[in-house]
């Protein structure tokens, strides 16, 4: 579906706890193809409240696009009303429910956060969420930190929560029938090329793409390349 500009409607979906400044450079540099809106996502504390929130707010139909917890939330909106989304992008996510190691780490890291300490968390947090290679881009590193301040203790424990206590959305997989990117980074530690090769060969046509030398944010580490993979996915 596109506009009358020739424009197709975008909805971006950030990971945790992540905002608008993780999509930057592909909301700047697809505009000419797309009809972009950042979710704000950190005011619900379960990934069905939050596709709820996104469905309430979007266009009729639209392309999704998720990274990381985003993900999640656009395999719930897939699940939910499939005939309104025209396309799907699932980046540096996983299709599997939390692991009882996850959800202790996260309980763990809701603790330090209501002790003030959301920044030290984030900080030790980061070797797993980028590239080893990208801990000495102060502006890179700078920008996670300041999305999570800006997301705050409230926002991170309920998002948290609602990773925790995500479904296993692997059974609904087979039934999405738009096309579909599955894309991560090489050294993503957190949900490795594997797991998006399981969600690829179960999504019917799906286009499953390993971007080099690149973590887990992938939209911010390696922005080119996303953006054109995602301009590809868009007019494909």
């Amino acid at each position: 579906m596109t506009s009358r500009n020739g424009r197709q409607p975008l909805v971006l979906l950030p990971g945790m706890p992540l905002d608008a400044a993780l999509w930057d450079h592909q909301t700047r540099h697809l505009a000419d193809v797309a009809e972009m809106r950042v979710a704000n996502l950190s005011g619900r504390d379960s990934i069905a409240g939050m596709a709820d929130l996104v469905l309430a707010e979007a266009p009729e139909r639209f392309a999704v696009a998720g990274l990381s917890m985003g993900g999640y939330v656009a395999m719930e909106i897939l699940r939910r009303a499939p005939e309104r989304v025209t396309r799907l992008a699932l980046l540096d996510t996983n299709a599997r429910p939390d692991t009882p190691e996850a959800t202790a780490n996260r309980k763990e890291g809701i603790a330090l956060a209501r002790q003030g300490r959301l920044r030290q968390v984030m900080a030790a947090a980061l070797p797993r969420l980028i590239h080893p290679d990208r801990m000495a881009d102060r502006p890179l590193v700078e920008s996670v930190l300041a999305q999570a301040e800006r997301i705050g203790v409230d926002g991170y424990e309920r998002e948290q929560t609602a990773i925790m206590t995500r479904p296993d959305s692997r059974p609904g997989l087979a039934a999405i029938r738009c096309p579909a990117l599955v894309l991560c980074g090489r050294q993503d530690a957190l949900t490795p090329p594997e797991l998006h090769e399981e969600m690829a060969s179960l999504i019917p046509g799906a286009r499953f793409v390993v971007v080099e030398d690149c973590g887990h944010l992938s939209a911010m580490e390696q922005p080119q390349a996303v953006t054109a993979l995602l301009r590809l996915w868009l007019q494909d």
